[in-house]
């Protein structure tokens, strides 16, 4: 008779995969909670100190570590030499394994009390999956309830064979891989501010892209925790590598503004349009006028309800992607009409954001990690006044509109905003200067009037050029970190052309 071993934290389903195994002719032996469940859903089993010989001990913190277990799962079948030792030491052999772990995240989410959280790192289970894992030509190793089914298919049809095997021992090394990266992590975050000697980047395989970048790459997208899974909709078309990027940038920038009906289009992860107004309809149209040039074949994110109105306005000029909170029946109706055109919600009202703390960046060699940059709540409201001029309401509500954009754009990056609408943007460019004029010579071949707009920049500016360049195109109001060496020459021309001029202290580079 062949045996499965059963110890499980996530008891999903686990009654019905035992009896289904009883009936495939398997033993079953367990432990603590399982071995209750089991018996009290009337299956036979055998409690695992039946097995070791051993009381479970130390608050359960030994059970299985034990080698009437390990032996039973590690012995190789095909050798001579393991059989004579287990059958010399009375060790049954174990043919399946079905552990998933403590639940540690859960316990990390629930309490800050750190020794229940000790508790909660799992010993055995890891040391189950892993000696299952190693002999897996013989062992059939289990550790999501969602493979149950396959699982029993394979039992059903004889097609437990070596390649179905090896995919659950590499699904079984990454499991134990993420939960000991993310222990580890945890532990770094409580004692070492985040930074410790090693930093784990732990995802989950969403789905393969086309490719990459380019044709020439491979590419997937990966989730933390379930935050693809549970928000991100495709209700038409298949997201790319490239896409996803863009998105990135777009539903960031779009959702910077809470409620606000907010609306950000976008090219190559970049901003090329932005409003807020009081309909979405609005929003857009309003967007569009900063550069419809390069909204051509882009990104647009909408905080909000995509109605048919809106769809039938999107539809007059050629878009690769729409992102929305929720996208209405009658909206993809409209849409079905463009094929090239992709749409993905979050079956939401607003655009949900993760706001992952951590942000990485690979380099050649390695990665980068840090805090993940924000503007805080009130980073603009307690910005510092320099000037003589003060501000009005309205331009204050531009300046911050321009400083969050600007947060989430592409250094050097200046952002011009006027009656909460995006009219000129420069980035990525080497100066400052030459962000400034390009966003001013964009504008002006658009046919749109600067005077009276916030300006703001995500850096010093360390000359007092730009101010002068705004000033000319009738710029009022301008807010930027401060800290140059010449901080005192760019207030003073603040103040020679009668502008506001804030200062947050607060530098936003995004390279």
């Amino acid at each position: 008779m062949k045996r499965a071993l059963i110890s499980v934290s996530d008891k999903s389903n686990v009654v019905e995969f035992a009896s289904s195994l009883v009936g495939y002719g398997f033993e079953i032996v367990s432990t603590g909670g399982t071995y209750k469940m089991l018996q009290e859903a009337g299956i036979d089993a055998i409690e695992i100190d039946e097995v070791t010989k051993f009381p479970e001990m130390l608050d359960g913190r030994v059970k299985t570590l034990n080698p009437f277990v390990h032996g039973g799962i590690l012995y190789r079948r095909d050798l001579a030499t393991h059989q004579e030792t287990v059958k010399e030491h009375g060790i049954v052999g174990i043919d399946l394994v079905c552990v998933n772990l403590y639940p540690f995240k859960a316990t990390i989410e629930r309490t800050d009390d750190f020794d229940e959280i000790i508790e909660n790192i799992d010993i055995g289970g890891p040391a189950m999956v892993r000696s299952a894992a190693k002999n897996f030509k013989d062992v059939m190793i289990v550790t999501d309830p969602s493979d149950y089914s396959l699982v029993l298919n394979a039992l059903e049809n004889s097609s437990d064979n070596f390649e179905f095997r090896r995919d659950l021992m590499i699904k079984a090394y990454e499991h134990t891989a993420a939960y000991d990266g993310m222990i580890a992590n945890y532990m770094n975050s409580r004692f070492n501010n985040g930074f410790g000697e090693k930093q784990f980047i732990i995802g989950s395989k969403v789905m393969d892209t086309r490719y990459g970048e380019n044709p020439h790459q491979k590419g997937s997208l990966y989730e933390f925790d379930t935050y693809f899974t549970q928000n991100f909709i495709t209700l038409k078309g298949e997201a790319s590598f490239n896409n996803i990027g863009d998105l990135n940038g777009a539903v960031k920038i779009a959702a910077a503004f809470g409620e606000d009906n907010a609306i950000c289009i976008a090219k190559h992860g970049n901003p090329c349009g932005f409003a807020i107004r009081d309909t979405l309809l609005d929003a857009y149209t309003d967007a569009l006028k900063c550069d419809p040039v390069s909204a051509f074949g882009g990104v647009v994110a909408v905080n909000g309800v995509v109605d048919a109105e809106l769809a039938t306005k999107m539809n007059e000029i050629f878009l690769e992607v729409i992102i929305a909170g929720r996208i209405t029946a009658q909206a993809q109706e409209i849409f079905a009409k463009k094929k090239r055109l992709k749409l993905f919600e979050y079956g939401a009202d607003r655009i949900v954001l993760s706001n992952d703390e951590k942000s990485f960046k690979h380099v050649d060699g390695g990665f980068v990690y840090q805090d993940a940059d924000k503007v805080g709540a009130d980073e603009v409201k307690n910005a510092k006044l320099v000037t003589t001029r003060k501000a009005s309401e309205q331009e204050l509500k531009d300046a911050e509109i321009a400083y969050k954009v600007a947060s989430l754009t592409k250094s050097n990056c200046v952002v011009y905003v006027k009656d909460s609408a995006m009219v000129a943007v420069g980035m990525g460019m080497t100066s400052r200067v030459d962000a400034s004029q390009c966003a001013l010579k964009k504008a002006k071949d658009m046919g749109l009037d600067v005077r009276g707009a916030a300006l703001a920049s995500e850096a010093f500016f360390p000359f007092r050029d730009s101010i002068d360049a705004a000033a000319e195109a009738g710029v009022k109001t301008v807010i930027e970190p401060g800290g140059s060496i010449r901080d005192d020459e760019v207030i003073a021309a603040a103040n020679e052309h009668g502008m506001s001029l804030y200062f947050s202290e607060i530098r936003h580079f995004l390279h």
